[in-house]
């Protein structure tokens, strides 16, 4: 592959820079757009000179058996297509990816899909996707000298930015909205030392206060707004193909909070197929939460053209975003893969991450809209029996605690929410019973338990 040789392009006008001349807010100077990392080294080469897909594979497979500690991550491991950096040495991992791909019986006997499976990306070190993104901006904010770094959260990117901070030995801040995550997610960017703050202001918020901070300041910002985290976030995609043996499933889909997550996945994919490694790229679907819909709203209103912000609200609260900086690159997504965008209410959610616990798994809130929007496909016939569908599970069930208890006592969903869906959630639930202290009561509440 071409060692770090690679650009930032605009996805608005198109304009290419240099990686170190993008400005603190990552927005293209010219037409206030996003970047995309892209590498131009790879379409010169021809015939020979190509990179040959069967040697990578090989290459890919036989570092998981290695001793090498950066082979140890699921990320680096497919380093040659993501050469970032001048020097690996300048990588910070916690061997982040190589995450499961679990199928998942129940559903797919309940849904009638064979290939039903889920890639649990809760399984990272910290318990979420972000992961496998920070590892890849953290490396570059380290490479490049700097001190600080800085997000704005609804808790999974905190928790995984303050981590990789400590590991690599420098100081982080962060925002979050106050009153407005979840408690696990918050505990965790106290424990690896971040200096955390609480605003009173929703996540887009407290995301336009750190652009400015980030303006005056050198803090290195790394919301998704980084290209250099879609390209740690892209290697799932790698993964999933590895696990078919490079025969991707027919349908991905992905929970849609600030939109990073489908963007990067979708040109994981696109990559793949650019340089021969698979023979097709799968549909990618985007679902929200019903009260944090605005890429939904676009796609109703002018098929992904342009969004209009909305004021969020969702108990999932990781996807609890109504301004999503990266709609534009998941439109794209969706658009070229020939995927949907769908929402899904308060009381859906809650019983698919029910269904997803009863699997074995648990996930956090927003990684049930994947079954949740999975049913409503099924549902509306846009999805065979015979094909192969992921779901991409963003964050461990343990993150949110208390939604779990809440749902399984009965206090989660208001008596709207739950109208037409109360025998099902009932069916559902398992709250803890107290009995008295002996074998007869046990056992009697075991009995009214299977009935």
């Amino acid at each position: 592959m071409n060692d770090n040789l690679h650009q930032l392009r605009c996805f608005g006008c198109g304009a290419r820079i240099a990686g170190a001349e993008a400005r603190p807010d990552f927005r293209c100077a010219v037409c206030g757009e996003l970047f995309e990392v892209e590498y131009p080294g790879w379409s010169q080469r021809k015939g020979p000179d190509r990179p040959n897909p069967g040697a990578l594979k090989w290459l890919w497979r036989e570092r998981r058996s290695s001793s090498e500690a950066l082979d140890h991550s699921g990320v680096w491991r497919f380093r040659e297509l993501l050469p970032i950096l001048d020097s690996l040495n300048n990588a910070v991992t916690l061997r982040e990816g190589n995450t499961p791909l679990y199928h998942l019986p129940r559903a797919s006997k309940a849904l009638g899909i064979d290939q039903l499976f889920a890639k649990h990306q809760g399984m990272n070190p910290t318990g979420s996707f972000k992961d496998t993104g920070m590892t890849a901006a953290m490396s570059v904010a380290k490479e490049r000298g700097f001190e600080w770094v800085a997000c704005a959260s609804t808790g999974n990117t905190s928790a995984a930015m303050s981590a990789y901070a400590a590991r690599a030995g420098l100081r982080s801040l962060v925002l979050i909205p106050e009153g407005k995550i979840a408690w696990g997610k918050l505990s965790q960017a106290m424990d690896y030392g971040s200096v955390t703050c609480q605003l009173k202001a929703d996540f887009d918020g407290c995301l336009r206060l750190l652009t400015q901070i980030v303006n005056e300041a050198p803090i290195y910002l790394l919301n998704s707004v980084n290209p250099y985290r879609l390209e740690g976030q892209k290697t799932p995609a790698f993964e999933i193909a590895e696990a078919f043996d490079w025969n991707v499933p027919d349908h991905l889909i992905v929970p849609g909070g600030n939109l990073g997550n489908s963007s990067a996945l979708g040109k994981g994919f696109r990559e793949l197929h650019e340089l021969g490694l698979v023979a097709r790229q799968p549909r990618i679907s985007v679902i929200q939460a019903a009260g944090a819909n605005p890429l939904v709203r676009s796609f109703e209103t002018s098929h992904g053209a342009a969004l209009e912000p909305v004021e969020a609200h969702t108990r999932a609260t990781a996807i609890r975003i109504g301004n999503p900086a990266s709609w534009r690159k998941a439109a794209r997504v969706i658009q070229e893969t020939g995927g949907w965008c769908l929402d899904v209410t308060e009381a859906e959610i809650a019983i698919a991450k029910a269904e997803v616990g009863a699997e074995g798994l648990g996930c956090e809130p927003a990684s049930a809209v994947t079954l949740a929007g999975l049913k409503k496909l099924c549902a509306q016939g846009a999805i065979e029996p015979g094909e192969t569908v992921v779901l991409m599970l963003t964050g461990h069930t343990l993150k949110d605690a208390d939604y779990t208890i809440d749902f399984h006592r009965g206090t989660l969903l208001t008596d709207e929410e739950s109208v037409g869906r109360e025998a099902e959630i009932k069916g559902l639930r398992r709250n803890a019973q107290v009995v008295e202290a002996t074998p007869a009561a046990v056992l009697a509440a075991m009995k009214d338990r299977v009935g």
